[in-house]
């Protein structure tokens, strides 16, 4: 599929992640069901919700538990929320099952864990390292990629351990976190080659299009193929620092770019709207170098150390990517646009950790809205 500019008689499928890619249908696997120490009993049976719904629960559940609240993740198998609860009140535990929800009691609560993220953020801020939430084992996951040796290791190791047991672990990465700006066959600007995230709509009514905001910095026109006249301008572009993310809009005002993502071979995911992301929930991603990708959101609010900066706030998950998938859509089947591509370790072949920036995020940030469905 290309993106292109629409004078009056073509249409095209914009609001994909690629161009001219032809994959398979989208195959997402299971989350993980709830681990032990999920409590059911004693109250209202837990609710089968959607991954959207779980999160709105979750955002409401918060505020209401209190110092109490450990954080929850969405369990894609029995399609509950499962809550995190410190302590053994019981009150706490009934609330969260009138809810809807299933409690599981743990030692950290969110707090502790969003302190525990900031220690870091002071002590471990160097190239190759990056940390994020998982509420499924209740700690703050940090991963070191290969070129974090010798010194380096031994101060992130101290910094962990700084933060007292059983609040963080530490994982080796094979690969080498770095953004996925080049190559690939998609949006092309100043020599650098991206992939087109999610079509949306401008405070003034303008068609744009979301990309990674590391995109957005190294040019400022975008075109459809390499030496190709320019279709889009970018209008704001955040990175490094809150965020990854950037607002293109189209240079002919009449383009019609319709609320969708080509998964290949003819095939079309409908975009419906922006949604949060929750650890479990299954997830695809389209890139124009790697096509169609699937897995699973395994972190929050992650930080991550690139060589280009610090970029904080983002999603962790096990979807690969490579060179040239960067600002491509992360989404749901059921048309829920979650995430832009970033950055991460690994490729398609060893697989390993990627990073995207929350969709939500970045709409508020530029004032815009996804462009839903066929438009």
């Amino acid at each position: 599929m290309r993106h292109k500019r629409i004078p009056k008689r073509k249409a095209v499928l914009a609001g994909a992640a690629a161009m001219g890619v032809a994959t398979a249908g989208v195959l997402l696997q299971h989350a993980g069901a709830a681990e032990p120490g999920a409590e059911g009993a004693a109250g209202p049976a837990a609710q089968q919700v959607s991954a959207a719904s779980a999160t709105r629960l979750a955002e409401r559940l918060a505020p209401r538990l209190g110092d109490a609240y450990g954080g929850a993740f969405y369990d894609g198998d029995e399609r509950r929320l499962v809550v995190n609860v410190v302590g053994d009140d019981a009150d706490v535990k009934a609330r969260v099952r009138e809810a809807g929800a299933v409690p599981r009691s743990v030692r950290n609560s969110a707090d502790t864990l969003g302190t525990a993220t900031r220690t870091l953020a002071g002590r471990a801020d160097m190239p190759g390292t990056a940390w994020a939430t998982d509420p499924r084992t209740n700690q703050i996951l940090v991963t070191a990629d290969r070129t974090v040796t010798g010194k380096k290791w031994d101060r992130l190791e101290k910094s962990v351990a700084s933060l007292g047991t059983g609040v963080a672990r530490v994982e080796k990465s094979a690969g080498e976190f770095k953004l996925f700006g080049s190559g690939g066959d998609a949006i092309f600007g100043g020599g650098a080659r991206c992939s087109l995230g999610f079509n949306v709509t401008t405070q003034d009514g303008s068609p744009g299009f979301l990309t990674a905001g590391h995109c957005g910095v190294a040019a400022q026109q975008w075109s459809e193929e390499q030496g190709g006249a320019p279709v889009g301008t970018v209008q704001a572009a955040t990175f490094p620092g809150d965020g990854d993310f950037a607002l293109v809009t189209y240079d002919d005002p009449a383009t019609a770019a319709p609320g969708v993502v080509d998964t290949g071979d003819g095939r079309t995911t409908q975009i419906v709207r922006a949604a949060d992301a929750a650890v479990g929930l299954e997830v695809a991603r389209m890139g124009s170098t790697t096509g169609l990708r699937e897995g699973v959101v395994t972190g929050l609010n992650a930080t991550v150390n690139y060589p280009e900066g610090t970029v904080t706030g983002l999603i962790q998950t096990d979807v690969c990517a490579e060179p040239g998938d960067s600002g491509g859509s992360l989404f749901t089947r059921d048309g829920s646009a979650i995430g832009l591509t970033s950055g991460g370790s690994g490729d398609c072949t060893a697989g390993g950790e990627t990073f995207f920036q929350p969709v939500t995020t970045a709409l508020a940030a530029v004032g815009a809205e996804i462009t839903a469905g066929e438009g």
